[in-house]
This record gives structure tokens, sequence and C-alpha cells, in this order.
């Protein structure tokens, strides 16, 4: 495994203590992997207060900014998938970047 980055889905799975989500994870790190978090990311999981199982996943992360080069490469991708969903493109970019 190269690399991994997580979607929304996985940062809530993770806030509710997901079997499925943690185990994979820990397994991650224990490779010396730290998997990537696009910001829109986790701007869409993040609500703010306490959210504990998430802030102590993204201590194992690496938070990707989200810089005017990857907003106009999401653009891009948006434009040739003819989707909208700009948080979905964002982790696609960011996958397809670290490899």
């Amino acid at each position: 495994m190269r690399g991994l980055t997580y979607d929304t889905g996985a940062l809530i799975a993770a806030e509710a203590r997901a079997v499925g989500l943690w185990a994979p994870h820990d397994e991650t790190l224990a490779r010396d992997v730290r998997p990537v978090v696009p910001t829109p990311v986790l701007a869409q999981a993040w609500r703010g207060g306490p959210q504990h199982n998430l802030a102590r996943l993204l201590k194992g992360c690496v938070v990707a900014a989200f810089a005017e080069n990857a907003a106009r490469d999401v653009g891009c991708l948006l434009a040739a998938s003819k989707t909208a969903d700009i948080v979905d493109a964002a982790v696609v970019g960011v996958g397809a970047a670290a490899r």
C-alpha cells in the first residue's frame, strides 16, 4: 500500500469508533504510513466540539491543505467527471497526487 486517503465517511466512522475503520487505521500506522485527510473532508466532518475519536484519528494523519493549485485541479476533475461534489473530487485529487 503506497498511501491512504480518507473521505468524510472514514472520519465519521472514526468518531463512531467503528472497528472496521480503526483496525485498518492502526495497521496502516504500524507500517509507517500516515493516511491523508484533505482539508475539505475535515471541514465536512468536523462539527466543533468535542469529537475525541476524530481528533485521535487526525493525530496519526497528514491533513493536506487545499491550496489554489489543488482547487484548480479539483475543478478540472469535476468538469471531466461531470459531477459537482467538491469533497469527493478533493479525495480523488489528493489520492492521485500521492501516487
